[in-house]
């Protein structure tokens, strides 16, 4: 910060006005064809499976320029809707289709979008900062040269939270990105641009996730995502809001339209061998058979129903209750999870927010301008780890002992800047923890296939709400935590009358025994008449590098719902092109 703030401030306010005026003219520019109505084509471009759109674009019955132009179409129409996109990659995308582009990859032609913070040549990288503006990259990051080669075209860079500490998708520099299917809740976070491009038409898309970041979006927009272990998917070539943070590995991951895309393009990006472009990817080739078992065999299912921290909402429990049937008539068995003693939910929650946040938050906060505004999960949990150690204990004691609040006095009691002799044993017991699971999932009764069990506690929830429901990540982040390859199925969508509570939350939460403020922060945005029509999801999780058998996984369970009387999966919740 400089010494006269409100010189500092006025940089960002003219920072921001100069960037949304900049994307502004990139979508002004676009030709005018853009701007037209879809066409047959178009239509028939955006629902044709990727797989058989590489080979037109190979055998030459469509260019990789018509597509994206096509694509180009349904950029204008998502930012108009949802303000989803950060940087418009085109013109300059049409001539990487003629120039860089391998059309002879595995990728030929298809269109990519790419989170704010993948480094591309020619564009900044902010993150939602202003003070990352007028920063343009001189060379593509390799995950870039590893999509170019394999033919893919990027097109669009798209909106997160500024800090990305957040399950909303909004930054003082770029302004909100809103949900798809209602404007006034939110597409999830931090890959929030992702879910609501993919959504309305967008094809294939690369977020990152170190607490729910592609699978959140992926369930409040209804598109599919896969959070791939570390060392699977590439992730250099990159910009963070915490560079250096180890504790809990942020991984970047795929998300698409269709869980056919998804596959395709996931099995198609390792197969050109990305551990030759990044140096961080374990050189594992893709395992077919993997693939082709987990698809082929009877499975046995775990089901996880609540992480004993926030209950799931009426939605959602229907949701679960949906695929459980589904899987159960396709003659799967599913039987109710009970989590180790020692490594409880809960207890994850509490050792990875240690571990995500372990300089205090200092490092998120450091890129802001003077009174450029924060995000408000970030700047409630700035406010808990600033605190004092002995004014954050006597909090502690306030919140446990007279207010009865346990579990959230529990999660702010050592929330809080750690030295290096702590936050080593925090990975000691980061590794403890990843210990106990491993043998239990191994152990009998257990051996699961796979762990079924909510993305959320909620639908989409409202703007603004991340205030309230910041603590609300424990369905995701414990798989963070313990490195699982987790992917996320659509099934249906929130019903006003069917999913309406049947009593006074505070009164279902009670029967839950979970009337406490981290529960009560999010089942207070629960509104089955305001959310009707939002998608919900659930959540397919793996053990760590089962990519090709989590994909398989979630092929059966999609099959299983659209085989299912009450309702199916994917095309069911996409947004046709208007």
């Amino acid at each position: 910060m400089t010494m006269f703030p409100q010189f500092d401030y006025f940089t960002y306010y003219r920072v921001r006005n100069l960037k949304r005026k900049e994307r502004e003219r990139r979508f002004a520019s676009l030709n005018p064809a853009c701007y037209a109505a879809f066409t047959t084509v178009d239509r028939e471009i955006i629902q044709e499976p990727i797989e058989e759109l590489v080979q037109k674009v190979q055998n030459h019955t469509l260019s990789a320029v018509g597509v994206l132009r096509t694509y180009a179409k349904v950029a204008i129409r998502a930012q108009e809707k949802t303000n989803c996109i950060t940087e418009l990659l085109l013109p300059e995308a049409e001539t990487w289709a003629q120039s860089e582009v391998n059309i002879k990859g595995p990728l030929a032609g298809v269109p990519v979008s790419l989170k704010d913070s993948v480094h591309v040549r020619g564009f900044d990288t902010t993150l939602g900062y202003a003070r990352y503006a007028g920063q343009p990259r001189e060379e593509d990051g390799p995950m870039v040269k590893l999509l170019k080669d394999a033919g893919a075209v990027p097109y669009a860079k798209t909106a997160l939270p500024v800090t990305l500490l957040s399950f909303e998708s909004d930054s003082g520099l770029w302004g909100p990105c809103l949900n798809p299917h209602n404007p006034k809740y939110s597409p999830g976070g931090s890959s929030g641009g992702e879910g609501a491009l993919l959504a309305l038409g967008g094809r294939i898309a690369v977020g990152s996730d170190v607490a729910g970041s592609v699978r959140i979006p992926a369930a409040w927009s209804g598109c599919y995502s896969l959070r791939c272990s570390t060392g699977r998917w590439p992730k250099v070539g990159t910009n963070s809001s915490m560079p250096g943070q180890e504790g809990i590995g942020a991984v970047f991951s795929p998300m698409a339209r269709t869980l056919n895309d998804l596959t395709y393009f996931t099995r198609s990006l390792i197969t050109m061998r990305p551990w030759n472009y990044d140096h961080s990817v374990h050189p594992i080739p893709w395992r077919v058979a993997e693939e082709r078992d987990a698809r082929e065999k009877h499975l046995r299912i775990g089901l996880m129903n609540s992480d004993g921290v926030v209950p799931p909402t009426p939605a959602i429990e229907r949701a679960l209750s949906i695929t459980v049937a589904a899987l159960m008539a396709a003659g799967h068995v599913v039987e109710t999870v009970n989590p180790p003693e020692q490594a409880d939910p809960f207890t994850g929650l509490d050792l990875a927010a240690q571990l995500l946040n372990s300089d205090g938050c200092t490092t998120v906060n450091e890129p802001f301008h003077s009174f450029e505004p924060s995000d408000p999960a970030a700047s409630q949990l700035t406010r808990i780890a600033s605190l004092p150690r002995p004014i954050r204990y006597l909090y502690y004691l306030y919140l446990r002992y007279l207010r009865g609040e346990i579990r959230l006095a529990i999660l702010i009691r050592n929330f809080g800047p750690k030295s290096s002799e702590e936050h080593w044993k925090l990975v000691s017991r980061r590794e403890a923890f990843r210990a106990t699971w491993h043998a239990w999932w191994d152990a009998k009764p257990q051996q699961y296939d796979f762990i079924l069990c909510p993305v959320h506690s909620s639908p989409a929830l409202p703007h603004k709400s991340m205030q309230n429901a910041v603590t609300s990540c424990g369905y995701t982040f414990i798989w963070n935590l313990l490195d699982y390859t987790a992917g996320v199925v659509p099934v249906s969508r929130v019903d006003g009358l069917t999913d309406a509570l049947n009593a006074p939350f505070k009164t279902i939460l009670k029967t839950y025994g979970c009337d406490d403020a981290i529960s009560r922060g999010v089942w207070r945005h629960y509104n089955a008449e305001h959310m009707a029509g939002l998608p919900v999801a659930v959540q397919i999780v793996g053990r760590r590098l089962q990519e090709e058998r989590v994909l398989g996984y979630m092929a059966i369970v999609e099959t299983a719902l659209e085989d299912h009387k009450e309702t199916g999966a994917g095309k069911y919740n996409l947004i046709q092109p208007e």
